[in-house]
């Protein structure tokens, strides 16, 4: 089974428009969506609503930076700080343009940081990129299966 894509976006317009671009990429990778970095969290060390998902990590995490609740770089700074997500690929996903958030960005361990294309073609080909380089081409770490396989 294919590790999910983890998208992490509050805003309904660009979660429909990213939503589209990864199916128009035709990855086989099932998208899980959370809309704020406490769900993000939560999702991602298996607690509350996710409490009884399947154990493992996503392929990536495709993360907006400004999220209610906890912000993209709170998020961020958890999961580089933590030994079981520390090696999560996570991709900024974002509208900001601001330099210090793409410093504090990097400062923090992020893979990508990818300005939100306004042109919707451009926006649809820049998902598809960033799904089919994280999810099928990116080499995991020894230890980080690409696929998980099913609980018995």
């Amino acid at each position: 089974m294919l590790k999910p894509i983890l998208l992490v976006e509050d805003n309904p317009h660009d979660l429909e428009l990213t939503l589209i671009a990864l199916e128009r990429s035709q990855l086989a990778n099932e998208v899980i969506i959370v809309r704020d970095g406490a769900e993000a969290l939560d999702y991602l060390h298996c607690r509350g609503d996710f409490a009884e998902r399947q154990k493992g990590n996503p392929a990536v995490v495709l993360l907006d930076l400004k999220l209610p609740k906890v912000d993209g770089l709170e998020v961020l700074r958890e999961i580089r700080t933590s030994a079981e997500l520390r090696a999560l690929p996570v991709v900024m996903l974002t509208s900001s343009r601001e330099e210090q958030d793409l410093v504090r960005s990097y400062e923090l361990g992020v893979n990508a940081y990818v300005v939100k294309p306004v042109d919707f073609k451009e926006f649809v080909r820049a998902i598809s990129d960033l799904g089919i380089f994280w999810a099928v081409l990116n080499e995991p770490p020894p230890g980080s299966q690409r696929y998980v396989r099913p609980i018995s």
